[in-house]
């Protein structure tokens, strides 16, 4: 129910807030926060993305979440994932947004909801649907009816969801902002005028909702009031909204980047994004989020880019599969405990800063007669100050925190949590001695034909001119079949006996399979959605020849201005190219009729489910190796215990993997990093680019690809692969993800909390050192200065346990002879 009495409140308020309430609870803010229900909040939160994982995954990785120190969860909304086709709607599964969000809820954290519907988040198309790029004068993302029409249908479609469950926080429901589009500042220039008004249309639309909470857009300058204009990057603490009466909000922190095929391994270091997160604290910050908390999986075609990985890792504090991502995790953790121990003097507090030129400052909270100070560099070398009568080292690129500007308990550069390394295990079956074995069938995906009269039946198109792939295929698949028919006069001069021939395909991506007459003659594929030209001899027989095209999308782009008119597909020319002694001689064969078929026929045969009429089909004799165009099918066990499942698809080229008739994405093993730009070592001091810190050059983009547990049974589960380049599924095994190796290198006066995970127990403790220890994780070695009895009071306390936890100090491992400042611990355990 509205409250009558609203205006009357807002009048003592004042134009820097904005208040609306609906039901109980009360959301309010101005130029410093969020407040609720009267009180101050400061938000960290950390973004998961429901349709990367499954809904029995969403418990526990909420639950880590908020054990990591979030208070809040942030998610977009994919636009073409709930409406892949216009008015067919779909929130089922994974797509249960109402039961993503009450999960949330049930867990006490607040909610995020970034409805967009533009998403970018390296989705297919940006999580705009395909089928928008076939209406009739559209125009997307600018002042243009036919897509604003669509848009609103399907924002107020959430937002009625949202609110028919009371899931906003003024229904006391946990959803505190809202979001509408999404980064289009960034664009906004080339769309002109349009862009201009699009934009407020956008702040129309969401004030009309009347939902009772804060509206936000994100990287927009122009962001109308009262709105809120947030931030998106690798460091958020020189962000001001330009609306000063805003408060300071970071949408997505990136705790990392995305991996592209044919790229190495991206990381960023647990020092600088925390760095990064106190700095952002210490100027003023009041809701920051860490873009991705939770990356997950890219299941089915949902990954975008193009060319970007099935895995969304995202080297996030949780990784792909759920486990906890250490350091990073737990080295966040006890910098959000500490921050949010200072929730009030920062939000409250009066505050006074002090410059020492260079990028270094020391910033004093005070409130209620308590001080907090943070001490911050923002150089590569170590920061020596005095300040108020003591001295301070605050080392190079970190932030150091005292919430009494006095004795400092946390700096960023200084990590206590574990390291954990983790390892792949084989599956083994019921009998434990003898190696798990898959017996495989197999299937061609037979090149599509054209029948006497030129036509294939369930063809989806036949024109006389090379059509972009989006339109014909309407984003239901990634594969699109182009047949042709080629007449051949052998008594041609040119084109006769003689005279070799050329297929010439120029193809804007994303990759490309030729066939003539039934005979596969070659594939070709591009790099970061460039086009590129497929050039193969042929050999034509007399009368009439056979040309089908099998053309292939990974992924549509999901970035920058008018992104969506991106061409895919043959937009051709396609060429026959005699070669003469007189020179090439071309014949254009563009706009021959060319039929077209969406889709694997393997996939109308139903050779990806469980069950389908055509299982009595499969081939178990003669395997092939290392040749495309086959679908393969074998049963397995599910491995036992409760780690996560992945499968190790090495040995295969590029095609789709599904589980159980769930499509678990692309896979491409055959696709391999450069070979160098992994540094040995990598140095996290200084501005951070996900070009920075690699890892894995030289091998696949992606080798192991996730298998929910919730997708398994104990018994015959079913894998089917269909390989287009070729490989050899001999070498598929399924393992498990777990904790191998545990190493810590933590600071005197903090306790040290290790622990293998997934119930397995500590069984070995390989080095324990207490005083200046030497090395890092795996070379680990004493230095001068150690107390003797640390081994065995580290055994003690952690052998045979899960979790055991450490106090770093002389009162727990003895007296050291030497006296320094301050002494370590180094720690490394086998689970």
């Amino acid at each position: 129910m509205i409250d009558t009495d609203r205006d009357k409140k807002d009048e003592k308020k004042t134009k820097s807030q904005c208040s609306c309430k609906l039901g109980k609870a009360e959301i309010t803010y101005d130029n410093v926060a969020i407040t609720i229900d009267g009180e101050r909040k400061l938000i960290i939160s950390g973004s998961i993305h429901y349709p990367r994982s499954t809904p029995e995954m969403w418990p526990h990785l909420i639950r880590k979440a908020k054990e990591g120190g979030l208070n809040a969860i942030e998610t977009y909304v994919f636009w073409n994932a709930h409406e892949p086709q216009q008015r067919q709607y779909d929130f089922s599964g994974n797509l249960d947004l109402v039961r993503f969000i009450r999960t949330i809820q049930r867990e006490g954290l607040y909610a995020i909801l970034r409805i967009g519907p533009y998403t970018c988040a390296e989705w297919n198309y940006g999580g705009l649907p395909v089928w928008l790029h076939n209406l009739p004068n559209i125009q997307m993302r600018t002042n243009n009816t036919v897509f604003q029409n669509e848009m609103e249908i399907f924002i107020r479609k959430i937002v009625a969801m949202m609110k028919h469950k009371n899931l906003f926080a003024s229904q006391d429901g946990p959803i505190i902002l809202a979001q509408i589009e999404n980064e289009y500042g960034d664009v906004e220039n080339a769309y002109g005028e349009g862009g201009k008004k699009y934009v407020k249309w956008c702040a129309d639309l969401a004030q009309s909702f009347q939902i009772g909470i804060p509206w936000i857009m994100c990287k927009q300058r122009d962001t109308p009031s009262p709105l809120i204009e947030t931030y998106n990057n690798f460091y958020g603490d020189g962000f001001w909204p330009s609306n000063k009466n805003s408060p300071k909000m970071w949408t997505e922190n990136w705790s990392g980047w995305f991996q592209d095929w044919g790229h190495a391994t991206p990381h960023r270091a647990a020092e600088d994004l925390a760095f990064a997160v106190a700095r952002f604290y210490q100027r003023r910050g009041t809701l920051q989020n860490y873009y991705m908390y939770h990356g997950g999986t890219n299941f089915g075609t949902t990954g975008g880019g193009p060319y970007i990985t099935t895995s969304y890792d995202y080297d996030a504090p949780l990784d792909e599969y759920g486990n906890l991502n250490q350091p990073k995790w737990g080295h966040l953790k006890e910098l959000h405990q500490v921050l949010m121990s200072l929730e009030k003097t920062l939000l409250y507090g009066d505050v006074e800063e002090h410059d020492y030129g260079d990028l270094q400052y020391v910033t004093v909270f005070s409130y209620e007669g308590k001080r907090a100070c943070f001490m911050s560099t923002s150089k590569t070398y170590d920061f020596h100050l005095k300040f108020e009568g003591r001295d301070y080292v605050i080392p190079a690129w970190s932030v150091s925190i005292l919430p009494d500007c006095y004795t400092e308990v946390y700096n960023t550069a200084k990590v206590n949590a574990q390291t954990s390394i983790m390892v792949k295990k084989s599956n083994e079956a019921d009998d434990l001695d003898e190696p798990y074995s898959l017996e495989w069938e197999w299937r061609s995906e037979h090149a599509l034909h054209l029948d006497k009269k030129g036509l294939l039946k369930g063809s989806t198109l036949v024109a006389n001119q090379l059509v972009d792939q989006k339109r014909v295929t309407n984003g239901t698949s990634d594969y699109l079949w182009l047949l042709t028919r080629i007449e051949h006069d052998r008594s041609d001069p040119v084109w006769g006996k003689g005279n070799k021939v050329i297929l010439q395909v120029n193809t804007k991506g994303h990759v490309i399979h030729a066939f003539l007459n039934g005979k596969h003659i070659g594939s070709q594929w591009g790099n970061s959605g460039n086009a590129f030209r497929l050039e193969k001899p042929i050999k034509l027989k007399k009368g009439t020849n056979y040309l089908t095209l099998l053309s292939v999308t990974v992924g549509l782009a999901n970035y920058g201005s008018f992104f969506d008119t991106i061409k895919v597909g043959v937009h051709g020319p396609v060429k026959l190219i005699a070669k003469t002694k007189n020179g090439d001689v071309e014949k254009d064969i563009s706009s021959n009729k060319w039929v077209y078929k969406t889709g694997l026929h393997g996939v109308d045969l139903g050779l990806n489910l469980i069950e389908n009429p055509h299982h009595h089909n499969w081939e178990t004799e003669n395997l092939p190796s290392k040749r495309g165009m086959i679908w393969y099918r074998t049963t397995f066990t599910a491995p036992m215990g409760s780690d996560p499942v992945v499968v190790d698809l090495l040995g295969l080229g590029k095609g789709v993997a599904w589980v159980n008739g769930f499509d678990i994405g692309r896979y491409w093993p055959k696709q391999l990093a450069p070979e160098d730009g992994c540094p040995v070592k990598c140095d996290y001091r200084g501005d951070y680019n996900g070009g920075r810190c690699r890892t894995d050059c030289g091998k696949p983009s992606q080798r192991w690809y996730h298998i929910p547990r919730s997708l398994l049974k104990d018994d015959d589960n079913v894998l089917v692969l269909f390989e287009e380049l070729g490989g050899t599924p001999e070498h598929v095994t399924f393992q498990t993800v777990t904790v191998g190796t545990v190493c810590a290198d933590a600071y005197e006066g903090h306790s040290l909390e290790l622990s293998c995970q997934g119930g397995r127990v500590f069984s070995r403790i390989k080095f324990a050192s207490f005083g200046l220890p030497e090395g890092s994780c795996g070379s680990f070695k004493k230095g001068k200065c150690q107390a003797e009895n640390t081994l065995s009071v580290v055994k003690d306390a952690c052998l045979g346990k899960e979790k055991c936890s450490l106090k770093v100090s002389e009162e727990t491992f003895g007296s050291l002879r030497c006296k320094l400042d301050s002494y370590r611990l180094a720690v490394e355990a086998v689970c």
